[in-house]
């Protein structure tokens, strides 16, 4: 612990420039006291550390010299990856690592005055838009496994059931602030063909102490890549008959890019009115789903087919013109201009 904590002393003040010694205090956490053995035993090492005394002064390693001191552990290799996204990285148990292995980087750049630092001109935020990202305490326990090729067993709340798993967790991967794990299913030791669980529907997670042998020449980003463009296709395999106003059409890119590609693709000639006939892709075992995306185009959309998804759109419609219709808003306006209730 101490050899760690000479080693960040030195490469704090490589990269900060000089420290008092309450602010090292407070770093590490130790007293005073602790700081100055600290730095006289640095000294005694041969770094050229000195003190400058009174208000502004503190400790600060001679002009010009630089450490070559700058390894990385297996932990904070690991989390170089992340270095950009320090919120998923602390949801996997990573922060400090990350925090440790940053210090080093910055203390193996070249002295150029103020050291530049890529946070501070690019930020990565994997969060959509009006949404939180899904706080999951287990994540750390699922990192856990994915490192040591451990064997998990869980319980999951799957669409249409809640079933039980043995897996082999194969990879972690966050998808717009929504955390997924790659696995396969583990029979005698034998893991089966790999698949994908959203982390927020584990219900119950334990960690055995077996392991297990990863496939040879598994590639997560590809196996993501190919699975997340197999779901999209799947799921949205139907296709909807639209009738879109200018602005409807301008409105298409607030599905999805594969609605717009389409829509280019099947517009025909406008009308009149300017409006076209365009064909979209939906999801077919959910009508609601599929509702809920054309009612973001609003009033700029008429739905021409399928039948049993207009008949759905028009159930919901009826329903919405109970809660705005005009009979409403009358009521409405006769309570406010009418006469006052006698008391």
């Amino acid at each position: 612990m101490q050899a760690s904590r000479l080693l960040s002393i030195l490469l704090l003040l490589q990269t900060r420039g000089r420290m008092t010694a309450q602010a090292l205090a407070e770093e590490f956490e130790v007293s005073i006291r602790t700081i100055y053995r600290d730095v006289d035993q640095l000294s005694a090492a041969g770094v050229p550390v000195y003190a400058d005394r009174g208000r502004t002064g503190g400790f600060q390693l001679l002009d010009g010299y630089r450490t070559k001191l700058t390894g990385l552990t297996a932990a904070e290799a690991e989390a170089l990856f992340l270095s950009g996204l320090p919120g998923p990285a602390a949801d996997l148990g990573l922060g400090e690592a990350m925090a440790q292995a940053q210090l080093k980087l910055l203390a193996a750049l070249p002295a150029r005055g103020e050291q530049p630092r890529l946070g501070a001109r690019f930020h990565l935020d994997p969060i959509g838009w009006f949404r939180g990202a899904e706080p999951i305490a287990i994540l750390p326990q699922l990192a856990e496994a994915v490192w040591g090729s451990r064997i998990i067993r869980i319980r999951y709340e799957s669409w249409t059931d809640t079933v039980d798993r043995e897996l082999q967790p194969l990879g972690l991967t966050l998808k717009a602030g929504v955390w997924y794990l790659v696995a396969a299913a583990s029979e005698n030791g034998i893991g089966g063909k790999p698949r994908t669980y959203r982390v927020s529907a584990i219900e119950a997670l334990a960690l055995t102490e077996q392991a297990f042998e990863r496939p040879v020449g598994f590639d997560l980003p590809a196996y993501w890549n190919a699975w997340a463009a197999d779901f999209e296709a799947r799921i949205q395999r139907g296709q909807a008959v639209l009738r879109l106003s200018p602005e409807g059409l301008r409105r298409l890119p607030r599905l999805s890019a594969a609605a717009k590609a389409m829509a280019e693709e099947t517009a025909g000639p406008p009308d009149a009115q300017g409006w076209v006939t365009v064909t979209i892709p939906i999801e077919i075992d959910s009508l609601d789903h599929a509702a809920d995306e054309i009612l973001k185009l609003g009033p700029h959309a008429e739905l021409l087919g399928p039948p049993d998804l207009r008949a759905h759109m028009a159930h919901i419609v009826e329903e919405m013109k109970g809660l705005y219709g005009p009979t409403d808003a009358a009521r409405g306006a006769k309570g406010r201009s009418g006469p006052a209730s006698p008391a």
